[in-house]
This record gives C-alpha cells, sequence and structure tokens, in this order.
C-alpha cells in the first residue's frame, strides 16, 4: 500500500474494534506501518489479519493501557516491530452510565483509569522520541461527552474532559518540537459502545429499546450514527504533513449536534 503516509509508523491503542479498528485500517490504508494494540488478542489479531489481506503491514499486540508493565512491553514491541513511532491513536477507552447517587467508586475509578491514566501512560511512552525527532501526530479519541454534560455520564464525561484538558496541555509542550496532539470529540458512533450505550439508557430509564435509540439519534440534527469511517478519515487527514497547523485543537464530528 502507497499513500499521504507512507514510511510512516503507528501505534494505535483500542485498535481491536469500532473506532479504534477503523483508524488502524485507515492510517493502513494510506500507506502507514501499524501496530494495533487492545486488550483482546484475537480482536487486534483479526484486525491485523484484515490489513494485511489488504496489502498493509500490521502487527497485533493484547495490551492494558492502565498498566504501565503492559504500556513498556507495547513500546519495546513497536520499537522492535517498526524502529520509530511516528504517529500514536489513543481509541482504548470504556463507558458507563448511571445517576450520580448510584455510580461507585470502584466505576468511577476504572472509568479514569482506562480512559485518563491509559492515555497519559500510552503518550508518556511515545511522544518524547518524536520530539527529539521532531515529528509526529499524537490524537487522542475524546467525545463530544468532553465538551459537554449530559445526565448519567458524570464520571464518562468527566474522563473525556481531563483527556481533552491533558490534550491542550501537551500539545502546547509538543508544538515547538514538530509535533501536533489533537482530540477527535465523536457523538454517538455506530459501534458496539453505542448499543451498550442504549441498552444502559433501557435500564436505567425504563424506555423501550426503540425509545432508547430514538433519543440517542435524536443527539444528531442528521438523524443518524457517525460511521466508525469518517473517524478514520479525521485522524489519517491530521496527520499528513499538510495537517501541521492544526494543534491543540478538539475537533467534533457529530452532524453538527455541539455548536462551536
Amino acid at each position: 500500500m502507497s499513500g499521504s503516509l507512507d514510511r510512516r509508523s503507528a501505534v494505535v491503542t483500542g485498535g481491536g474494534r469500532g473506532i479504534g479498528a477503523a483508524v488502524a485500517r485507515a492510517l493502513a490504508g494510506e500507506g502507514a506501518r501499524v501496530v494495533v494494540a487492545s486488550r483482546t488478542a484475537n480482536e487486534v489479531e483479526m484486525v491485523a489479519r484484515d490489513i494485511e489481506s489488504a496489502g498493509g503491514e500490521a502487527w497485533p499486540l493484547a495490551v492494558d493501557v492502565t498498566d504501565t508493565g503492559s504500556v513498556d512491553g507495547l513500546r519495546a514491541f513497536a520499537s522492535e516491530r517498526l524502529g520509530q513511532v511516528d504517529v500514536l491513536v489513543t481509541c482504548a477507552g470504556i463507558a458507563h452510565s448511571a445517576p450520580v447517587a448510584r455510580q461507585t467508586l470502584g466505576e468511577w475509578e476504572r472509568i479514569f483509569a482506562v480512559n485518563v491514566t491509559g492515555t497519559f501512560l500510552v503518550t508518556k511512552a511515545f511522544l518524547p522520541p518524536m520530539m527529539e525527532r521532531g515529528w509526529g501526530r499524537v490524537i487522542h479519541m475524546a467525545s463530544v461527552a468532553g465538551l459537554s454534560g449530559a445526565k448519567y455520564i458524570g464520571a464518562y464525561a468527566a474522563s473525556k474532559h481531563a483527556v481533552v484538558g491533558f490534550m491542550r496541555s501537551v500539545a502546547a509542550e509538543a508544538a515547538p518540537r514538530g509535533v501536533t496532539v489533537n482530540a477527535i470529540c465523536p457523538g454517538y458512533v455506530d459501534t458496539a459502545m453505542t448499543e451498550q450505550s442504549i441498552e444502559r439508557i433501557v435500564a436505567t430509564a425504563g424506555r423501550s429499546e426503540a425509545e432508547a435509540r430514538a433519543a440517542v439519534l435524536a443527539t444528531s440534527p442528521q438523524g443518524r450514527l457517525i460511521e466508525p469511517d469518517e473517524v478514520a478519515r479525521a485522524v489519517a487527514w491530521l496527520c499528513e504533513d499538510a495537517a501541521r497547523g492544526i494543534n491543540g485543537q478538539a475537533i467534533v464530528i457529530d452532524g453538527g449536534g455541539l455548536l462551536a
């Protein structure tokens, strides 16, 4: 494969399904060599096989982004396979919804461990060499919940606000060294995570499945879910040399539900 990212190398966390898998495929489609990381080995192995079947280069690795030893292993694995990492996309994340009174400390801590601490650990592992070389792209997968709030998602929204704040601070550090750091903030995307969100609405709000789905679709003026490939194409664009002026930005992809 060849394209705008020919000769670039990338690491994608959360790459076994949904947005992360779409991102891995999109980067490979533009010529990048990709390490696909996720907690579930069989999922990243399938994504890597798909990329290779399409003529790309990919290596799967099971990783727990909340564990420093596992992240160190990812860094070593990527160094061995890729030599250097030019692009880091952090898609590993989890969601949960509950009224504040029913939100447990354990659920809160788990969401922050994956969404925030995981993002920090992986960024810390791969950003410094990019800054030393004078080129790099770091893209965090946040959410419109990282820019606004809604009922029952206090922990998730707080974690994504933290990701956006972290991104902006790191972008300021990296800017003089040729590295850009941005976040993508999608609305509801057509993934298993959204299906789980619909199930939680049914469970917590007492709505039917049809009512819950309609409520999710109503968040978009376009009346539809965002496709994973739409998010992936935005990520691939941010990795191009032509996007070097885009830094420290939270880019919303939600069909116009959240207007600047």
